[in-house]
């Protein structure tokens, strides 16, 4: 049975799911859907066509589905979708998406968003990602699965960053991060290959190797990256690493942090 406090507002038309607890003042719109087991904290807003997670838990005064922060924007009934199990923690905002931008703004499931930060209007967030404080996205960024972004970090609009990446804090980024690397600075630079992150998350001692031999060609070879992909392609074994790495370099945009 869900517990909804008197002071809430829930706008006719909302989807409550089951073991649902909202606090006091909270403002649910109506185009709204809340999974089972959703908690939602004091005086947070969640407006707009809005979906949130089984068992996700939005904390006090985070504000959810507004409308983009987009010029061209013009009330269309655009989409944001939090996965299941998610802590989205004080103060957060995470804004629908465009129209020109796809239309929705996506955070996957198990995602820890800490206190203050901000996922812009058609941003991509996959699984296991987590943002520390004050971690800002512009719109259209691409987060992959097991990404960890630093507190107080911002990132150029239409940047990716890889799986298993980490950011350092207080970064600023506007190229896309290569999967399994750690960066950090202003504007940052990779310094080198995530280790820890990759064995916290069980890849073996063969793969990491590898990883870092990519690296090496890639960031300090002094080979232009077409020949450093021409190399890694020749030399290193066909791992799914490897390929993942090869193929995320050769669908860049905005070019990649060396």
């Amino acid at each position: 049975m869900s517990a909804i406090h008197e002071t809430a507002v829930i706008e006719a038309g909302a989807e409550i799911g089951a073991d649902v607890k909202i606090a006091p003042y909270v403002v649910i719109g109506p185009n709204v859907t809340l999974g089972a087991g959703v908690e939602v904290g004091p005086h947070a807003v969640i407006e707009g066509h809005t979906r949130i997670g089984a068992k996700s838990r939005i904390s006090s005064f985070a504000a959810i589905g507004l409308e983009p922060q987009d010029m061209d924007y013009d009330d269309q009934p655009t989409l944001v979708e939090i996965g299941e199990s998610c802590s989205i923690r004080e103060f957060v905002t995470i804004h629908r998406g465009t129209e020109k931008g796809g239309g929705l703004t996506r955070v996957g499931n198990h995602c820890m968003i800490m206190a203050y930060c901000h996922v812009a209007h058609d941003c991509r967030v996959g699984d296991h990602v987590t943002m520390a404080n004050g971690a800002t996205l512009a719109g259209h960024v691409e987060i992959q699965e097991y990404a960890v972004i630093g507190g107080l970090t911002a990132i150029h609009q239409f940047a990716r960053i890889g799986r298993n990446a980490f950011v350092g804090g207080a970064s600023a980024i506007s190229m896309d991060v290569m999967p399994y690397m750690s960066a950090a600075g202003n504007r940052s630079r990779v310094t080198g290959v995530n280790v820890v992150g990759l064995r916290r998350h069980g890849f073996s001692e063969e793969s990491i190797k590898l990883i870092r031999k990519a690296h090496r060609l890639v960031f300090r070879s002094n080979l232009r990256l077409e020949q450093a992909v021409e190399q890694i392609e020749r030399d290193l074994s066909p791992i799914k690493e490897v390929q993942y790495l090869l193929e995320f370099i050769q669908s860049s945009q905005r070019g990649i942090c060396r």
